[in-house]
């Protein structure tokens, strides 16, 4: 990472002078308190028949204490990406840990009183945390392992995303069976702190505002105009569509038509995302080492897999068999998702980098919010193939921006 300015040029020595294993624990905390933001984002989901019951309201209320921290995300990431590019990211992240428990005893007390649009909320306000932390980590985790080294470290932050999932996915359940179910609001809070303790002191000279004055608005705007940012974005974009549509969706294509059961088919589907922690780290690793640096080929070969492994769901009736297209398409799609925000940074004068990893959150969680939904119309009106047929459409697209994606510095 360099810059002329004096502030990147300090955090770049800041950068250099600390140690390898001080860079891996600058990691290592950041992904921790990003683990605990992901469980507890997720952890409704595993019990909305309490939630739904606890609340009084049905399954698309109830489902939406869950979705709608992803349209928080969709609409506060890119004020948050600028608001980063002019202040000091290390203590936002601080502060959004702090506002997580804000969030977490604000839901807890809801959760008991019966009061949906408190929780609501406490949920809108954890997903301001969310973007906070993703963002700034992200931004922080660059400066600190540049080079060859860089894509690598933030694929490794990256795959706190399924970590916190499947923690708050498996332990939701039993922490509402002990504590009631709002308690899933303060139950992670406890590892953001371990995080941000770790975390804090590693990232000492780190995040700050570069230059003598913050990036101005024309700079800002230069981000949103650029082509090769938004070319970028929409991978992101097409990469989380796929991923929350298998997500959303195969588990009831597989009990509805394969005829399997809920449990098998949940735990058929969950080898989708799961992989994803080897294949958000793998993609810095293929992207450093094996392409020296190049990023195109990592993304262009993730939408070529994906594609038809997508479509080949609906074709596909061994259990078997299923697993292993669940397993490599997880894989594949979520090498797009892990190297996507390096990428994005790179692409851009350092000044503005959060900015540019901010636009990439927002489309990319766009896709995200909108795919079960565009997903399940399509499946009413048509039907399972169609719908298979048209994200693996998407999975096309994808290779096809990719092909045309520029590379860093080139």
């Amino acid at each position: 990472m360099t810059d002329s300015t004096g502030g990147t040029e300090t955090a770049t020595s800041a950068a250099r002078q600390r140690s390898g294993r001080t860079r891996w624990a600058l990691v290592a905390g950041a992904s921790l308190v990003s683990v605990a933001l992901g469980a507890y984002e997720i952890s409704p989901a595993s019990v909305t028949p309490l939630v739904r019951e606890s609340l009084g309201v049905g399954d698309a209320a109830a489902g939406l204490v869950v979705s709608v921290m992803f349209g928080t995300a969709v609409v506060a990431s890119l004020p948050i990406g600028a608001m980063l590019d002019r202040t000091d990211s290390r203590r936002a992240v601080a502060v959004a840990v702090l506002v997580l428990f804000v969030a977490g005893v604000w839901g807890w007390i809801a959760g008991e009183r019966g009061a949906f649009l408190s929780v609501l909320g406490s949920r809108i306000l954890g997903g301001v945390a969310y973007v906070v932390v993703w963002n700034a980590s992200i931004d922080i985790v660059s400066e600190a392992v540049t080079g060859a080294r860089r894509a690598t470290a933030v694929g490794v932050f990256t795959a706190s995303g399924p970590v916190g999932f499947a923690l708050g996915q498996s332990t939701a359940p039993a922490i509402a069976a002990r504590f009631g179910w709002p308690a899933i609001f303060l139950a992670f809070n406890g590892l953001a702190l371990v995080g941000l303790a770790v975390f804090w002191p590693t990232s000492r000279g780190l995040g700050a505002v570069g230059g003598d004055a913050p990036p101005t608005r024309a700079e800002f705007g230069d981000v949103l105009r650029d082509r090769a940012v938004w070319t970028v974005g929409g991978l992101g974009f097409l990469g989380y569509s796929l991923y929350l549509f298998v997500n959303s969706w195969a588990p009831s294509y597989l009990t509805d038509v394969v005829g399997l059961s809920l449990g098998v088919s949940g735990l058929l589907v969950a080898a989708f995302p799961a992989v994803g922690v080897l294949a958000r780290v793998s993609s810095g690793l293929l992207s450093d080492r094996l392409f020296g640096g190049r990023r195109r080929p990592v993304v262009l070969a993730s939408f070529v897999v994906a594609a038809p492994l997508v479509a080949s769901v609906v074709a596909t009736r061994s259990v078997v068999a299923l697993l292993a297209v669940l397993l490599v398409a997880g894989f594949a799609v979520q090498l797009t998702l892990g190297l996507s925000f390096a990428y994005v940074r790179e692409l851009v004068d350092p000044r503005v980098a959060a900015t540019a990893v901010a636009f990439q959150t927002a489309v990319g969680l766009a896709g995200a919010f909108a795919a079960p939904i565009v997903g399940g119309a399509v499946i009413e009106r048509a039907g399972y193939t169609a719908a298979f047929l048209a994200a693996s459409a998407l999975g096309v697209l994808g290779v096809v921006l990719a092909w045309r994606a520029p590379e860093p510095g080139r």
